[in-house]
């Protein structure tokens, strides 16, 4: 029995580490599946350059597309923000929310005057309550633009604010912007 070769591709911004293990055992079919945030990929070891990089990313792009908000549509986001705002804030809904593959530096942002709110699409991999605490904070900046005490006990509002935090600023190291990208209590 021969041991699969394995190899870890980081995190993109738009999924997590692959981990790619190429077995002769294979011959034919694929399999992908989660291990925490890594995606494990069993692949044949025949395939080589462009086949492998193909039949990877298709396998990926599969498993993907199974977590919800991966496959969440704008208007699945709004209906979380809906949800988030009546929760945390009477209510309060903004004009639109939209995902975003052009925010690279931001996990998400908010315009005041036309209440809108953009979210990285970076964010489709990270879990449920990390997105949440993402749409609260932008809800937060629709009532209070700056980061002043008042929006920071308006966005803390939502109970695990600083774990997300704290799950960004890894999430931004582990894709190699840290410094460069905002924490959630950064810009909004």
């Amino acid at each position: 029995m021969s041991t699969p070769r394995v190899v870890v591709e980081p995190p993109r911004f738009d999924r997590p580490e692959v981990e790619i293990r190429a077995s002769s055992r294979r011959t034919k079919t694929g399999a992908a599946h989660w291990s925490g945030s890594r995606i494990i990929v069993q692949i044949p070891a025949r395939l080589r350059g462009r086949e492998r990089a193909a039949f990877v990313e298709d396998l990926v792009s599969r498993l993907l597309a199974q977590r919800p908000q991966h496959a969440a549509s704008d208007a699945d986001l709004m209906a979380r923000c809906r949800d988030l705002g009546a929760r945390y804030f009477e209510g309060l809904v903004p004009h639109a929310v939209r995902w975003s593959a052009s925010q690279r530096m931001r996990w998400a942002s908010c315009s005041p005057a036309t209440r809108e709110i953009r979210v990285s699409s970076r964010l489709r991999s990270s879990p449920a309550w990390v997105l949440d605490a993402v749409l609260v904070h932008e809800l937060a900046h629709l009532l209070e633009a700056d980061h002043s005490a008042r929006f920071r006990a308006l966005a803390d509002r939502y109970p695990r604010q600083r774990d997300a935090a704290l799950y960004l600023e890894g999430y931004a190291l582990g894709l190699g912007l840290a410094g460069e990208a905002d924490a959630i209590e950064g810009e909004g």
